[in-house]
């Protein structure tokens, strides 16, 4: 059985001699594109495609429909009998199917240049629905974000796998979802993930910095304020209406006010809004999305946070790991950032440079590496970013181990000995556990505590000698 997504009905209209198709289906190609351009009509796809085809062919009838379980209809092969032709709309999503079909006047088979076109018209189809589901990248490849795009969830970590996961399962809901994490860990990114993967994303998403919410101001704010209420006043919406048939995201909503919680709390439970000054009640169909860099729990306990607001928010939970427990996406996050400077150029980092990143502890979590490499290539006197390119906050403890023995020009294995006697140390003389921590063997491990790291520049001073052999010939250095 098909789901009929979309049919219309046009009326029947005459044959079109060969010479008329070739513009209208220019025509047809230049619509269905303007759709995948703007990936907000899907809803009118069969619309377009009927207009445009009951005037190239002899069409009584156009629907997408769509099916689960495997397809009934494979592309290139589609189905044609006297008055109707089914077409498969060649989708990337497994487990679903849409079919493009078509039927004609009685008696009136479709000749090879329909069949043609409305293939043709299959595949645009499929190409709006790709770009309407978020399948099809702009141009191709990952370029800097539009202003509605929603920037993807960069890393290859166990933990971003499980947070992808766990989006992926949240989205398929409308219940209530609180995000937590640090400042900077991408808690709006994780909250337009969500909403752009559920049902709502033809829905607006409102976001509303909880912070910076002025507590007199509130209300009109979040519920919208009544025409001439006041000397001056303009009625308008507030968020909670704007955000009507899509997600509504309140970032920081451990820094409202008690009371301001409480406001909060009835439009949440009801989820209904009273504009200020006005006399009635306004039902909204909004998904809220909470986030907070504190312990809600912890603030409820210390009485700083309502406990029935909390519960109200907390069903459903998303963590997002700050970047120091995740460092190996520190790179992948880096050449993403790198890669939306290429209208300056092609960059690269150089290996001391990602051994910087990689030793750092980012306090700021992603925002601050965004900004840092802003800062780098804004600095950087070619395409490579070197080490003197990073700020020296964030190059301060790499600078200061390593420098000093590079400017010294110290050997690669006067460092081995002085970390493996440090780690012998560390170990209480056992040499196999030294091993063990090293990674190395135990006659290498020997090799390095033989060695003293002073020993070369002792060989190279004179030695003084005892009285009464001066100027007896020194001895060789063996």
């Amino acid at each position: 059985m098909h789901s009929m997504e979309s049919s219309v009905v046009v009326p029947v209209r005459r044959q079109p001699r060969r010479a008329d198709r070739r513009p209208g289906l220019h025509a047809l190609v230049r619509e269905m594109a303007s759709d995948v351009a703007d990936a907000r009509r899907v809803s009118d796809v069969s619309t377009a495609l009927a207009t445009r085809l009951s005037a190239l062919a002899h069409v009584r009838l156009v629907r997408l429909s769509e099916g689960l379980g495997g397809p009934p209809v494979r592309p290139g092969h589609p189905v044609l009998a006297r008055d109707y032709a089914a077409f498969a709309v060649p989708l990337r999503s497994g487990g679903r199917h849409v079919l493009l079909e078509a039927s004609f006047e009685p008696d009136t088979r479709p000749d090879e240049w329909t069949c043609q076109l409305l293939e043709s018209a299959a595949s645009l189809a499929a190409l709006v629905l790709e770009a309407e589901r978020g399948g099809l990248p702009r141009g191709g490849v990952m370029l800097a974000p539009a202003r509605d795009e929603v920037v993807p969830l960069i890393g290859s970590s166990e933990v971003m796998e499980a947070l992808r996961d766990r989006v992926d399962r949240v989205a398929a809901t409308d219940f209530t979802i609180l995000i937590e994490g640090e400042s900077g860990v991408g808690k709006e990114l994780v909250a337009r993930q969500i909403h752009a993967c559920s049902r709502r994303r033809h829905g607006p998403f409102v976001a509303i910095n909880c912070a910076a919410l002025v507590e007199t101001l509130l209300e009109a704010e979040l519920f919208g304020i009544e025409e001439r209420t006041a000397t001056g006043v303009r009625g308008r919406r507030g968020k909670f209406e704007h955000a009507d048939g899509g997600t509504l995201f309140l970032d920081e909503v451990s820094d409202l006010s008690l009371s301001a919680q409480a406001k909060l709390l009835r439009a949440i439970q009801d989820l209904t809004v009273e504009r200020v000054g006005g006399n009635g009640s306004r039902r909204v169909d909004v998904r809220i999305v909470a986030a907070t860099n504190r312990s809600l729990g912890g603030l409820v306990t210390h009485g700083l946070f309502r406990a029935d607001l909390f519960y109200r928010l907390s069903g459903v939970e998303v963590m997002v790991a700050p970047l120091r427990v995740r460092k190996g996406d520190i790179l992948e996050l880096a050449q993403y950032f790198l890669s939306r400077h290429h209208a300056r150029g092609r960059y690269t980092m150089t290996p001391a440079a990602v051994d910087a990143l990689m030793s750092y502890d980012w306090p700021g979590n992603v925002r601050e590496l965004e900004r840092m490499i802003e800062g780098a290539v804004a600095i950087a006197e070619s395409g490579h970013i070197r080490l003197d390119d990073l700020p020296v906050s964030l190059r301060g403890e790499y600078a200061e181990v390593l420098m000093p023995s590079a400017a010294e020009e110290h050997t690669m294995r006067a460092w081995g000995s002085r970390y493996a006697r440090l780690v012998l140390e560390r170990s209480r003389g056992n040499k196999r556990e030294a091993c063990r921590t090293l990674g190395i063997s135990y006659h290498t491990l020997n090799a390095y505590l033989a060695y003293h790291p002073g020993a070369r520049l002792a060989a190279l001073r004179p030695r003084a000698l005892p009285p009464g052999q001066a100027g007896a010939e020194a001895p060789r250095d063996s």
